[in-house]
C-alpha cells in the first residue's frame, strides 16, 4: 500500500497499516520528511526554525500518539505558562498550565474563568473525543459534549467581551479563537478557542526539544521499526501513477482527488465546492538575545498572541474574512528557544510568528510584526540578526497542500467541519475503490495529533483486509 505525503497524518496512517503487518511505502514530494513538522535553518546557520507548526497542544492528548508511545520517545517540553497575551499599559494575562494559578492572576475575571474552564479540563478526554472526530456521530461523553457545546454557543453567538468584568480573560479567549482564522464571533472559532484553552490547563501547550521535526523523525522511526519505508523527492501528480497499489492513502489537498479520472462526477463536483480559507504570512527571526519584554513574565511563555484586546483581534480577523488587510494584524507567535537551548547558538534566540491575510496577498508582515513587538518590548529591533518571510504564494509553492497559502487545508467554518471535504459518516473513504483521504481536509481538521490518518487507516484496514484495528492506549 502507498501513502502520499509524510505529514503527521500520512505518517500516522502508514504506521497504523504497518503495525498490522502490511508493506507500506510513503511518498514525499519534498526532499525532507515531515509536511508541517519540518524544522530548518531559515535565517542563519545554527538557528533552527519550525517551518510550519511550532507548538502542539493537541499532541499531548492525542489517542493515536499515546498508543505508539510518541510522547515518551521525545524530550517533551511542557511550559508552566501555556500562552500569554501582551496588553498595553497593564499586566499581561497569562494562561498558566495550573488552572488555579491562572484564576488567581486574572483577578476579577478569575472566578468566571474557573467556571468556564474547569468542567472542560476535568473531562478533557471527553472533549477530545468530541472535537477529535467527525461531528456526525454519537459522542462517548455526553456530559462533556453538553458542557463544551453550551459554552461554544455562548461564546460563538455573542463574543467574549460581555462575559467578564475586565479585559484580561476576553483577550486570552480571543487569542485562542483567532487560531481558527474566521469571522468573530462565530461558532467554529469559539469552539477552537475553548478547546485550545482547555488544553492549556490539561496537558499543556507542549513542544519537543529540537523542533517539530523531532515528531516526524520519531514517527518515521516507528514506521521503519514495523518495516515501512519513506521515499522523498517523489511528486505524485496523478492517482494513475499509483494503480499498482491495492490501497492508497492521501495526506494531501482534495485537489488530487478532484482531478482524478476515476472519481465519479458527483464526487468531483462536491470537491469543487470545497472552500479554502484565509492565507498566512509568516516571519522567522534570528535574535542576538531574548526579547526584552516590559512584562518579564512574558519570557516564561513560549506561545504569545499579539494584536491588542479582544475587540482589536475580532476587528483584525473580520477584516481578513472580508478580504481586507487589517490595520493591526493579529499574530500567533512563538519563542521556543526560551526553554530549548538547541534552537540557536549560545546567547541567541529564534522567534516564529504568522498573521492571517487574504488569499493572494503580497504584503510583507515583518514591519507590522516588529511594530507590534516594539509596543511590548522596546528595543527588540536592535536584536534582529536576520529574518525570513514567507507570503501566501511562498507557502503554496513550498507545500502544494497549502492551497493559496491556507495552512489549514480548508476553511474552518461550522459547515466545513461537518462537510470535510464532503458530508459523510465516513468522510475519509472516497468513492474510488481503495483510495482514502487522510489529510487535515478530513475530520477532525488541522492540528498535530495524527487522528485523521488513524481514522482513514482504520477504515482501509477494515474495508480492504477485514482487519478491525484498535488503539492500544
Amino acid at each position: 500500500m502507498t501513502v502520499v505525503g509524510s505529514g503527521p497524518n500520512g505518517l500516522a496512517a502508514a504506521i497504523a497499516m504497518a503495525r498490522e503487518g502490511l508493506e507500506v511505502l510513503v511518498l514525499e514530494a519534498a526532499e525532507t520528511i515531515g509536511g508541517g513538522l519540518r524544522t530548518r535553518e531559515l535565517t542563519l546557520p545554527g538557528f533552527q526554525h519550525d517551518v510550519c507548526s511550532a507548538i502542539h497542544p493537541a499532541a499531548v492528548t492525542s489517542p493515536f500518539f499515546r498508543s505508539i508511545g510518541l510522547l515518551e520517545a521525545l524530550d517533551w517540553i511542557t511550559p508552566e505558562a501555556s500562552y500569554a497575551h501582551p496588553l498595553e499599559g497593564q499586566q499581561s494575562p497569562i494562561a498558566w498550565h495550573d488552572l488555579e494559578r491562572t484564576v488567581e492572576h486574572l483577578g476579577a475575571d478569575g472566578p468566571l474563568w474557573r467556571r468556564l474552564m474547569a468542567p472542560l479540563v476535568e473531562r478533557i478526554d471527553g472533549v477530545v473525543d468530541l472535537t477529535g472526530h467527525q461531528l456526525l456521530r454519537m459522542p462517548r461523553d455526553l456530559l462533556a459534549t453538553t458542557q463544551f457545546g453550551l459554552r461554544t454557543l455562548m461564546l460563538g453567538s455573542g463574543g467574549v467581551q460581555h462575559l467578564f468584568p475586565a479585559e484580561e480573560a476576553p483577550a486570552l479567549l480571543a487569542g485562542c479563537a483567532a487560531h481558527a482564522a474566521g469571522p468573530m464571533p462565530s461558532l467554529a472559532p469559539a469552539g477552537a478557542g475553548l478547546l485550545l484553552a482547555a488544553h492549556g490547563h490539561a496537558g499543556g501547550w507542549g513542544y519537543p526539544r529540537g523542533g517539530s521535526q523531532a515528531i516526524a523523525d520519531a514517527m518515521v522511526a516507528e514506521l521503519e521499526r514495523h518495516g515501512g519505508r519513506v521515499e522523498t523527492n517523489h511528486i505524485v501528480e496523478s492517482l494513475d501513477e499509483l494503480h499498482d497499489s491495492r490501497v492508497v492513502l492521501l495526506d494531501t489537498s482534495p485537489e488530487l482527488l478532484r482531478t482524478a479520472r476515476a472519481a465519479p462526477g458527483a464526487y468531483r463536483r462536491a470537491l469543487s465546492r470545497y472552500r479554502y480559507g484565509s492565507a498566512v504570512a509568516k516571519v522567522d527571526l534570528a535574535l542576538s538575545g531574548p526579547i526584552p519584554w516590559r512584562d518579564p513574565e512574558l519570557a516564561l511563555s513560549p506561545t504569545l498572541h499579539l494584536g491588542g484586546s479582544a475587540r482589536d483581534i475580532a476587528l483584525s480577523e473580520n477584516a481578513v474574512a472580508q478580504g481586507r488587510l487589517p490595520e493591526r494584524p493579529y499574530f500567533l507567535a512563538a519563542q521556543p528557544s526560551i526553554l530549548d537551548d538547541t534552537r540557536a547558538p549560545a546567547g541567541g534566540h529564534t522567534f516564529w510568528a504568522y498573521c492571517h491575510v487574504p488569499q493572494g496577498s503580497t504584503v510583507d508582515p515583518l514591519p507590522a510584526l516588529l511594530a507590534e513587538l516594539e509596543r511590548h518590548a522596546p528595543g527588540v529591533r536592535d536584536l534582529v540578526l536576520a529574518s525570513a518571510t514567507r507570503r501566501p504564494a511562498d507557502l503554496a509553492s513550498y507545500n502544494l497542500n497549502q492551497v493559496g497559502g491556507d495552512i489549514y487545508n480548508g476553511e474552518l467554518s461550522l459547515l466545513q467541519l461537518v462537510k470535510r471535504p464532503t458530508v459523510s459518516r465516513a468522510p475519509w473513504r472516497t468513492p474510488i475503490p481503495g483510495v482514502y483521504l487522510c489529510s487535515s481536509a478530513t475530520p477532525p481538521g488541522p492540528a498535530v495529533h495524527g487522528m485523521n490518518g488513524w481514522y482513514a487507516a482504520q477504515l482501509a484496514l477494515k474495508d480492504m483486509f477485514g482487519i478491525s484495528a484498535l488503539l492500544d492506549g
